[in-house]
């Protein structure tokens, strides 16, 4: 499949079974995400080992990402299905376990009755219920007062947008979430609720003390995250548009233009983006998606995202395969229409550190327009040159060779990348002669075809891209 835009897919009690794993994986899922907000251990364990069994059986790289909760807010049990705030009437928060009714709720976060304030609103069920604070006695309760009612329902969400929440984004479920996912390699790592850089510093230290090399990506739910933009898609290796809490979080209406900074930004940056959230919600029990939401799978695409997010659609949908195929042809007739898509032509920074590699990258992708190259070609180590080529979004086709399998999965996510297992270094030219050859026979490429290769020389030290070759297919 010739589709550069990537599709994750949330596995859940629709998708875990390897029959099914192996279909959806096979329309062209690129990455499976675990939520770790619902499912055991051994829930995720087993689709884990499911995973990596299908990999190997149909010898093609797909990433795994492991969905951190966070510190997410919710309601206790409430008693029979739910019971009805009245508008006007006052309600209890408490931090103690109760069964609630329509007076008292307890509420799973610990410090609430000390962090909030009178007048800051809390919102209930992604805003289906809105409430507001009256008076706390800063010990185990808070006094709410309904300002929007409606039937609240048992482990409902909690977001608190006008409040400065003292919980820590790595809770202690995270760490021992964080540490089964380490234990089995998984590719990526999602943070929620991220409020600063320094939630990513603190995650990455974790894993880098783990002697692991998986990558994190910031999930964007938080107004804090926005206003620490630009230093959080520093010190991350990815970035997830959140939709959801997001849209709770902050007026509604920004979110459209947030999603858009928040991609061209990561573009700027080489960091993989993620949209995510409702993109096919309708197809948790529709055969065919809205209309809305076609446009806004296209709107993604054509913002530039490096992925598309499916959640309750391929975890619990009646549908998964036909989702997959649904956001196939959106993403295909996107790509193959809108122009506008492709030649970022990001410039690079002079007297920094990447400089020279930089460079390379950027005159492969500018030479490979002016040429009609049908190839880019990168050798990489580290995934380096893959990440700031893609994020340059050429027409040309990006294929990445690596001795480093891990790297092989984890750039599953990465817009327009197609990965190949390669470990012979026997010299520059040879190897490139070697992969043009390959790429021909495989049918990637045929004969005239231009194509160009980056590389490190000598080849076999493993260093940084410093080198560009332009050549035909014989």
């Amino acid at each position: 499949m010739k589709r550069r835009t990537k599709v994750v897919a949330t596995i859940g009690p629709a998708s875990s079974s390897k029959e099914m794993l192996k279909n959806l994986i096979q329309e062209g899922v690129d990455v499976c995400r675990l939520n770790f907000s619902h499912g055991s251990h051994e829930d995720h364990i087993k689709v884990i080992k499911t995973i990596r069994e299908i990999i190997s059986e149909i010898n093609y790289p797909i990433a795994i990402l492991a969905d951190l909760q966070g510190p997410k807010i919710r309601v206790g049990t409430v008693k029979d299905n739910g019971v009805e705030l009245v508008e006007g009437k006052e309600l209890i928060m408490t931090t103690q376990k109760v069964e609630g009714t329509a007076k008292k709720v307890s509420i799973t976060y610990e410090t609430f009755p000390q962090d909030v304030k009178a007048g800051e609103k809390v919102l209930v069920d992604d805003g289906k219920l809105v409430l507001e604070v009256v008076s706390s006695n800063y010990k185990d309760e808070v006094v709410l007062k309904v300002l929007h009612g409606g039937i609240l329902s048992s482990k409902k969400g909690v977001n608190l947008p006008n409040t400065s929440i003292s919980q820590p984004s790595l809770t202690a479920k995270d760490r021992k979430d964080l540490e089964l996912a380490l234990q089995y390699d998984i590719d990526w790592v999602a943070l929620s609720f991220v409020r600063s850089a320094r939630d990513i510093i603190e995650l990455k230290h974790l894993i880098k003390n783990s002697g692991k090399s998986t990558r994190v990506i910031a999930k964007i739910e938080k107004p804090e995250a926005i206003d620490d933009l630009d230093d959080i898609i520093k010190q991350t290796d990815g970035i997830m548009v959140a939709r959801g809490d997001l849209g709770v979080e902050i007026p509604m209406e920004n979110v459209p233009l947030i999603q858009k900074q928040i991609i061209n930004k990561s573009i700027e940056h080489a960091k993989p983006v993620i949209v995510a959230t409702q993109m096919m919600e309708s197809m948790i029990e529709n055969i065919s998606p809205t209309r809305a939401e076609v446009n806004d799978v296209a709107n993604a695409v054509m913002d530039g995202a490096d992925a598309v997010m499916l959640s309750g659609e391929t975890s619990v949908g009646k549908h998964p395969r036909a989702v997959i195929d649904a956001m196939n042809k959106i993403i295909m007739r996107i790509e193959d229409q809108y122009e506008e898509l492709y030649s970022k032509d990001i410039e690079p920074v002079k007297n920094q550190t990447r400089f020279i590699t930089d460079s390379i990258c950027f005159d492969a992708c500018r030479l490979s327009k002016r040429v009609g190259a049908k190839a880019i070609v990168t050798m990489t180590n580290s995934g380096y040159t893959a990440f700031k080529i893609s994020s340059q979004r050429p027409k040309a086709r990006i294929f990445v060779y690596s001795g480093n399998k891990k790297l092989l999965t984890t750039l599953s996510l990465v817009w327009g990348v197609k990965t190949f297992f390669y470990d012979k270094m026997v010299s520059t030219d040879h190897t490139i002669e070697d992969i043009k050859y390959m790429l021909k026979k495989e049918g990637y490429l045929a004969q005239g075809d231009l194509i160009i290769n980056t590389a490190s020389m000598p080849i076999e030290e493993l260093g940084s891209t410093n080198m560009l070759k332009l050549s035909s297919i014989d």
